[in-house]
């Protein structure tokens, strides 16, 4: 299959595309007692109906949460306040299938079943009413039925949490993003367009 073109020189767009990533915030799941936490960006409101809010959520099929997501449905979405670099490493350093990402962080389950921090900035808890595959990611589309602010000061930007890293840290970032886009580049133009299968069964 022949690949599309790349972009000549993306560090143009990068500005751009930088103004579209959300808060950075941990995005929580749990599935046949199993519960998870990973570091996102890609977070986005996709109703203008206050009523009705929704977001969409994406997700990298690499990682254990997108397994878990995709078989139970929930999430919850988590924001970081700025004091909570620490939950940078421990839920973006390591994958959830060597480790319990949760050990040590007081949570509570959601209505949905999902974790949510007791401790963050605020969260939204969330049911998986649609998906998107996008070949190396699926975008969730997801109705909120609960969520609140928790704190009065600004969520944690992953601009912001950048600069704040201790090197050896962001040093190993970069190193896992690298590797994950070499895995993105074999797997972004492999999309399929099976409709969404809702769970049909009840999760813990």
């Amino acid at each position: 299959m022949q690949l599309p073109p790349h972009i000549e020189n993306p560090q143009r767009l990068a500005p751009l595309m930088g103004r579209l990533w959300a808060p950075l915030a941990a995005v929580t799941t749990a599935c046949n007692g199993k519960a998870n936490a990973q570091i996102a960006v890609a977070i986005a409101a996709a109703s203008i109906v206050p009523a009705r809010p929704r977001i969409a959520v994406q997700i990298y099929k690499s990682n254990y949460t997108h397994q878990l997501i995709h078989a139970s449905g929930i999430l919850a979405v988590n924001f970081l306040r700025q004091d909570q670099l620490a939950l940078i490493k421990q839920f973006g350093f390591v994958s959830g299938r060597d480790a319990d990402k949760l050990a040590g962080v007081s949570y509570r389950q959601g209505a949905t079943g999902s974790p949510i921090l007791t401790q963050c900035w605020g969260y939204l808890d969330c049911r998986v009413v649609n998906a998107m595959d996008g070949g190396d990611m699926t975008c969730f589309l997801a109705e909120v039925l609960e969520g609140d602010t928790l704190s009065d000061d600004e969520p944690l930007s992953w601009r912001h949490a950048r600069r704040l890293l201790p090197r050896e840290w962001a040093e190993e970032w970069d190193r896992r993003i690298a590797a994950e886009i070499q895995v993105s580049l074999r797997r972004m133009d492999d999309v399929r367009h099976d409709p969404w299968q809702s769970p049909k069964r009840p999760v813990s």
